[in-house]
Formats: structure tokens, C-alpha cells, sequence
């Protein structure tokens, strides 16, 4: 693998934000401290956040010449702060972050060397979570689930957290699918990629924004995005529900011939009904899931409303 030339790129980090009141000054502190032996900038997307944390950033965009915010007219997503970040991001290799300080920012200079040693992408693994063991159960399992459906490969246990090559971003950047799950979208574009593994501690302050709701809608993307499987699995649901109901037929016309009296059949029909009924629904609601995929396409709607830039972003205006 050919090392790179360039020992002094300059690296833009992002951090999606939204309701982060709380971890910011932390954050921030941290920032100002922080020495990845290469030029820095910084980029916030505050996601349409209700407290105070849309201030705090332009208050920092003041003081320091590397901090930049973009601020979303509403709360769009996380994934979409994401993605709105990388097509403002500047700079020779771009990081993401989340900013309660769950995803280390000193860790980078570990990223930083492999990317000089020739890699494209670099991401980090989680291999221990300080979170409630339900939480951890889900995400295990999730991941688990994606490798044996997906149609590329999305590494187990990685985030969004990673470091990519300016190509990479372009790429990225120029992907317009709405349901973006980007750890999967930066799975499925190749180029050479590598995983480092790092203890991903509690959350600094505050509350998490990401609810069961939230991670459901998440993972949901992640499935359907890059897996046909739901698709396979209906028409397997469909066969064994026929295949049940031949069963049934066979055993009735065996019971006919065989001269028993049958039983007036009230019960085994309203089974049957709700059996079939219910593979129906959920076969529906696999296709809807799709549809409506396809209906957000074709729509053509932006992906966020930008409400307003601030530090060296404002230059742009």
C-alpha cells in the first residue's frame, strides 16, 4: 500500500448537534485543547435544537476563527445533519463526531496515521459500550442481523464516527437517496478502509436525542436500504402459509374419505383466517416500507432546510 505525500492535510470535524446544551462548553474545551498535528477546522450542524445550543455555537464561531455552524430550519435527522455537514465540510480528510464526546477526538491521530499510510477510510469500532445492557443487546443484534442480510459489507459495531479521504466525501456528497444510513453508504462505495477498535465511554452530559423510536426508524434504513431480505422473507411467509393450508386441505379430505364425522369447524376456520390475515398484513407493510422509500425519491424534496451559516462558513454567503 503506497503511503501519502501529504503529511500536512488539513482536517474539518463534524458534529451533528442537536440539544446538546449540556456537553458543549465541555466540547468545546476539549477542542481548544486538542493537537492532531495537523490543521484543524471544526464544523457544527445544529439539527433544528430547542435550547440553547444554537447560541453557544455562534458565541463560539466568535472566538474561534476554526469553529463554523450550520443551522437546519428543523430538526431533519441525524443522519441528515451528517450528511449536510460533509457537503460543507472543507479540507484533505474529514471526520465525524458525535458531539457528546462518546466518539474520542484525540483518538483521530491514530486515524490520521493510517490514512497517511494509504487508507481511504478509517472508522472506529465500539468494542465495549457504557450503556444499559437492553441498548446493547439491540445494537449486537442489529448488527449481526445487517451482515447476514446486507448485499455489501457494513463492518459489525462500527458508527458513524470515521475518517474519510476528500474522494471519499465527494462520492458521498454526491448520493441523493433521502433514507441516507451513512455508515452503510460508506460501506457500499469501497475504496480501502480500515476499523480501529476504542472503548466508547457514557455519555458526557446531558440526555441522549436517539430514543427507541429513533433507532428504530435507523435501523429500519440501515435493513432496507442495502438489504432485500424483508422482500425474501414475504415470499417465504407466503409459501409456508400455503404450504400450511395444503396441509390442512389433506388432512380434511383424509378425515372425509375415512368415513369420521367432522367437527363443525368454527374454530379451525377463524385460525385460519387470522393466520393468513396476519401474513397478509405483514407482507403489506414490507412492500408499504419500500413504496415509501420510493415515494420520498420521487418527490425530489430537499434533503434539509439550511437556516442560517455562521464563522468561516459566513464567508461563502
Amino acid at each position: 500500500m503506497m503511503k501519502r505525500q501529504n503529511t500536512q492535510p488539513e482536517i474539518c470535524l463534524i458534529f451533528p448537534c442537536y440539544n446538546e446544551e449540556e456537553v458543549l462548553p465541555d466540547l468545546l474545551q476539549v477542542l481548544h485543547s486538542l493537537d492532531l498535528g495537523v490543521p484543524m477546522r471544526f464544523l457544527f450542524v445544529d439539527d433544528g435544537s430547542q435550547d440553547d445550543t444554537l447560541r453557544i455555537l455562534k458565541e463560539a464561531c466568535l472566538l474561534d476563527d476554526r469553529i463554523a455552524c450550520l443551522s437546519l430550519s428543523r430538526n431533519f435527522g441525524h443522519q441528515v445533519a451528517v450528511g449536510a455537514g460533509l457537503k460543507h465540510a472543507t479540507g484533505d480528510i474529514v471526520a465525524v463526531l458525535d458531539a457528546d464526546l462518546q466518539d474520542p477526538p484525540e483518538l483521530l491521530k491514530k486515524f490520521i496515521q493510517k490514512w497517511q499510510e494509504g487508507y481511504d477510510v478509517v472508522y472506529g469500532i465500539r468494542s465495549n459500550r457504557k450503556e444499559s445492557w437492553f441498548l446493547r443487546m439491540c445494537y449486537s443484534s442489529f448488527y449481526r442481523l445487517l451482515d447476514r442480510t446486507a448485499n455489501i459489507q457494513i463492518p459489525k459495531d462500527a458508527g458513524d464516527f470515521a475518517l474519510m479521504d476528500r474522494k471519499v466525501v465527494d462520492v458521498l456528497r454526491s448520493m441523493s437517496e433521502h433514507n441516507q444510513f451513512v455508515r452503510g453508504l460508506r460501506g457500499w462505495i469501497g475504496f480501502k478502509q480500515i476499523g480501529i477498535k476504542y472503548a466508547r465511554p457514557a455519555r458526557h452530559a446531558g440526555k441522549p436525542s436517539y430514543n427507541i423510536r429513533r433507532l428504530t426508524r435507523l435501523a429500519l434504513d440501515g435493513l432496507l436500504s442495502f438489504s432485500s431480505a424483508p422482500l425474501r422473507l414475504s415470499a417465504w411467509l407466503g409459501l409456508g402459509s400455503a404450504f400450511l393450508g395444503f396441509c390442512y386441505l389433506v388432512y380434511a379430505l383424509i378425515t372425509f374419505m375415512s368415513g369420521k364425522n367432522l367437527p363443525p369447524g368454527w374454530t379451525s376456520t377463524v385460525v385460519l383466517i387470522l393466520f393468513l390475515g396476519g401474513i397478509q398484513l405483514i407482507v403489506l407493510g414490507i412492500l408499504g416500507e419500500y413504496l415509501g422509500r420510493i415515494f420520498d425519491e420521487v418527490k425530489g424534496r430537499p434533503h434539509y432546510i439550511l437556516n442560517e451559516r455562521a464563522g468561516w462558513l459566513s464567508d461563502s454567503l
